[in-house]
């Protein structure tokens, strides 16, 4: 089966790597985005797929397409999924080729997808969560439970036939950040995509459709995002942290009320619940410097278990409380209250 691999985030990289390394396909073309600036210095950085390919699949042509869909950038994909490999398999398919479409960022054109047996790995339980940001979404509503969904591709986002999900679904753990449930459900990618090609090459889909009335949609974060208010209750602030960790993060201030000291902002990595009633109604507050318990909204309290300082390295409540002991009426407060 000759494959064209449509990708550009790390969430792929799992997938790509199976697929090039079983020895069942032929990898005809890696398309991903453009290098784009990185770091202060603004040097031009390839994506994830494109430094994975170049040190894995050096024999493997890369496109790096702003417009994927311009007729000249289809005309080459195109040439390239039909061109005969150097290490073709029997039963390559040439006339029919197959796209695989993981985090990729651009939409295809029903002209690019013309001819082919296109499918799309999307980080969630669909209908449930469609959009750019599944996995951050879901920690923040509290859902229980996520997993991938293979999909064919549609002219609506996400919209496509769902040919394979994750069976039995992921368990969200409460302490895990958007960053770790991202690689454990990039890590399930290989074999449920293995499952549909086999099942494609066999006739033995059976598509189905997206039930509308359940679509929820997953929106783009974006910095603003990280705005944290010790107003909310604990369990929403415990969700937010998660669900943006890593990116964009949530940043607060600690106002240690000493007067030559300015207040030290802090990203938040990993908090808790704390079981505790808080005592008094005081948001922000810090109830317990030692372990780094912080009053929240209706009396509830969160936990601090992991922060980053800014400019230091991350590290627990208790290694940043030792080296800046918290003094009685310390506050955290949000950068931008």
């Amino acid at each position: 089966m000759r494959l064209v691999f449509f990708g550009s985030g790390a969430f792929g990289l799992p997938t790509l790597a199976h697929l090039a390394q079983s020895g069942k396909y032929d990898i005809a073309a890696i398309v991903t985005q453009p290098d784009k600036p990185a770091g202060r210095g603004g040097r031009l950085t390839p994506t994830p797929v494109a430094a994975w390919a170049a040190e894995h699949l050096p024999g493997v042509a890369m496109l790096k397409p702003p417009k994927v869909n311009a007729p000249e950038v289809v005309a080459e994909i195109h040439r390239l999924a039909a061109a005969p490999a150097a290490s073709s398999h029997p039963t390559s398919d040439v006339q029919h080729p197959t796209f695989v479409v993981i985090a990729f960022g651009q939409k295809l054109s029903a002209r690019l997808l013309e001819g082919a047996f296109a499918i799309n790995l999307h980080a969630s339980l669909l209908p449930r969560w469609r959009g750019a940001a599944p996995i951050n979404a879901a920690i923040l509503a509290g859902d229980k439970v996520t997993g991938n969904s293979v999909i064919t591709l549609a002219d609506r986002m996400d919209a496509g036939l769902i040919l394979a999900q994750t069976d039995p679904p992921i368990p969200i753990d409460p302490l895990a950040t958007a960053g770790e449930l991202h690689d454990r459900l990039a890590a399930d990618g290989p074999a449920l995509v293995e499952r549909v090609l086999a099942q494609h090459a066999a006739g033995s889909l059976s598509p189905r459709h997206q039930i509308e009335s359940e679509v929820t949609i997953a929106t783009k974060l974006s910095k603003s995002d990280g705005q944290i208010d010790f107003h909310q209750p604990a369990d929403f602030l415990r969700r937010q942290v998660h669900a943006l960790t890593p990116w964009p993060g949530v940043t607060a201030h600690l106002d240690p009320r000493q007067n030559d000291q300015p207040p030290i902002p802090i990203k938040l990595l990993r908090v808790r619940v704390a079981p505790e009633r808080a005592p008094a109604d005081d948001p922000g507050a810090i109830i317990d410097p030692a372990r780094g318990v912080v009053c929240c909204g209706n009396r509830t309290a969160l936990e601090i278990l992991e922060l980053q300082p800014a400019g230091k390295r991350p590290m627990d409540w208790a290694s940043f409380a030792r080296g800046r002991p918290i003094p009685p009426g310390a506050r955290l407060f949000s950068p931008d209250a």
